[in-house]
């Protein structure tokens, strides 16, 4: 069993038997949800895109007209594309995020039961926050969430003053980090796990290491031309939706209840899914105060906390006044558009649920006899399964990979040589390609062609149209809308899209020269405005001195933690 050591629990020996059915069953559970993975190509859904190689521009690096969304992300996945290709990538980070989560979960329940372990395991990897999140493709998301466990797990060993535990904080925060949202969620997680007012030293540098590793998004968010507000329409958009008869405070409870209906697994809708996450509370409540009881002191009600804040975000927009404070908000409160799709906050709540269910489970099992406790066991690892079997096989086949049309690259080494800004039409941020059936992504446009390209930055929503940050955008538009050509735009080359829903204008492409004509796509080029490579201003060097500051972070941690290396992984 867990020993007490002046009231902080030393943390079961685990030799290679002990861990060896956790990572069994956590590759078993990753490959069971990405089993279509293994063919060759691109999973492309919603926001999941990837490419064969992400070129490396300014606006990927530091968005100079759009919110930083995808920063660092997709900085750090133009340098990784340069050596490793996109399609490989994708498979390390979606296998390394179920994997990790499950394995993280397993080694945070505070137990010497393998059982207690597996369950967490299995619970954690197979959420719907965890569904929702790999079917909307929001794969940095993912990464944070699989952090999570690891970073707790870590934090709490640093403020019980153990060796190398803040090289371990600031490694487990980095995959977090990549996205701002994960960012944020690292950031709480070691404030609220790590402060400690006996020693002011070490909070403060574990405080400073994460915080570099915000510094990147942060200060593209300052730079860019965007400014800090959102269009108040998304905060209505955006709010968490009921999955069934429960209403959406259940579907939260759930650690669902995502704004996007097409990014739910259909067996959230079943009648019986509320009595699932009932028995999940009930044992969760039954495993609290074990888990309060072999934490250290004061750990379990900072994780509550921790849990608290992210449920109170994700519940704020279906909350009495939460909707007119919201909306307030993203309009006079820079980044408060962040709030928004509060949802995503629920990873820290998604934790504690699981491994006060885990433990509330061992408590089940110990009065009862061994054959009965076994089957009980049993059950509960499969619960999560049964009650969602459709997160399997890429969610019933929605991630699913498909190759690029030979279209794509030719564009690509076209306007390489002749830089200039890239506008896609028709304008739409998403798109339904008749080479990728059945699903819905985001415009690849600006991921695989090299510099600068303008896409619609207006998401639509059921009947709700959220308008975009991009002011360059609002001049192509206008443009347009007032029956100007394209070239009218200034920009240099125009790739027009073929086989999608709407069509554009024949009249608006008129006064440019066809450069490449394809089934998929053609390349105009205005030759009105000259090739030019517009110099980066000094936001943009901030932003990548800020990038780099992060990366010495990681190195000099890892660094550490390898010198040390006393505390297995």
């Amino acid at each position: 069993m867990v020993e007490r050591t002046a009231g902080v629990p030393s943390p079961p020996v685990r030799r290679g038997r002990d861990t060896l059915p956790l990572y069994a069953v956590a590759a078993v559970v990753t490959v069971l949800v990405l089993a279509p993975l293994g063919a060759p190509g691109y999973a492309l859904l919603y926001d999941m895109v990837f490419v064969p190689r992400q070129p490396l521009s300014w606006d990927l690096v530091a968005p100079a007209q759009s919110l930083p969304r995808a920063v660092p992300m997709d900085a750090l996945v133009s340098l990784i594309t340069q050596l490793v290709p996109g399609w490989l990538v994708q498979r390390l980070v979606l296998g390394g995020a179920v994997l990790l989560a499950a394995v993280g979960a397993g080694r945070l329940v505070p137990t010497d039961r393998r059982a207690v372990r597996l369950f967490a395991a299995v619970a954690y990897a197979w959420t719907p926050y965890l569904a929702e999140r790999l079917l909307i493709g929001q794969w940095g998301l993912l990464l944070a969430y699989a952090a999570l466990p690891w970073l707790v797990r870590a934090a709490l060993d640093l403020r019980a003053g153990r060796d190398g535990a803040l090289a371990r904080v600031v490694l487990a925060a980095a995959p977090a980090a990549i996205t701002p949202t994960g960012g944020l969620i690292a950031l709480g997680a070691v404030l609220l796990l790590v402060s400690d007012r006996a020693h002011p030293r070490r909070s403060a540098l574990a405080l400073a290491g994460v915080g570099m590793l915000n510094a990147p998004w942060v200060i593209a968010a300052l730079v860019t031309g965007a400014g800090g507000s959102s269009d108040p329409a998304g905060v209505a958009a955006f709010v968490a939706r009921s999955e069934n008869w429960a209403g959406p405070l259940v579907a939260l409870a759930g650690t669902g209840g995502i704004w996007s209906a097409q990014a739910t697994p259909a067996s959230r809708a079943a009648p019986l899914v509320p009595l699932a996450t009932l028995v999940l509370l009930m044992l969760a409540g039954v495993g609290a105060g074990l888990l309060r009881r072999r934490l250290p002191p004061g750990a379990a009600v900072r994780l509550g906390v921790l849990a608290g804040i992210g449920c109170l975000l994700a519940a704020f927009g279906v909350l009495p006044g939460g909707d007119a404070a919201l909306r307030w908000a993203v309009v006079h409160l820079p980044g408060a558009g962040l709030l928004r799709d509060g949802q995503k906050f629920l990873a820290p709540y998604a934790l504690l649920l699981v491994v006060c269910a885990a433990l509330g489970a061992e408590r089940l099992v110990a009065r009862v006899d061994r054959e009965v406790a076994g089957v009980i066991l049993v059950g509960l690892l499969l619960l999560p399964v049964a009650v969602m079997p459709d997160l399997a096989f890429g969610g019933a086949g929605r991630i699913r990979p498909v190759s690029y049309p030979a279209d794509w690259q030719a564009v690509a080494e076209r306007v390489a040589g002749e830089p200039g800004e890239i506008l896609a039409l028709p304008l739409s941020a998403y798109r339904a390609y008749s080479w990728n059936p059945g699903r819905v992504v985001l415009d690849p446009a600006p991921r695989f062609l090299p510099g600068t390209v303008l896409t619609d930055d207006t998401l639509r929503v059921g009947d709700v149209a959220v308008a975009g940050e991009n002011p360059r955008l609002r001049e192509v538009r206008q443009v347009l809308a007032d029956g100007r050509p394209v070239s009218a735009t200034g920009v240099r080359w125009v790739v027009v899209q073929h086989q999608l829903p709407s069509q554009v204008d024949p009249a608006t492409l008129r006064d440019l020269q066809v450069v490449h004509e394809g089934p998929f796509l053609t390349l105009y080029r205005n030759q009105a405005v000259l090739p030019q490579r517009a110099p980066p201003e000094h936001g943009p060097w901030a932003v990548v001195m800020a990038l780099g500051a992060a990366l010495l972070v990681v190195l000099a941690a890892a660094v550490s933690a390898l010198h040390r290396r006393p505390t297995a992984w």
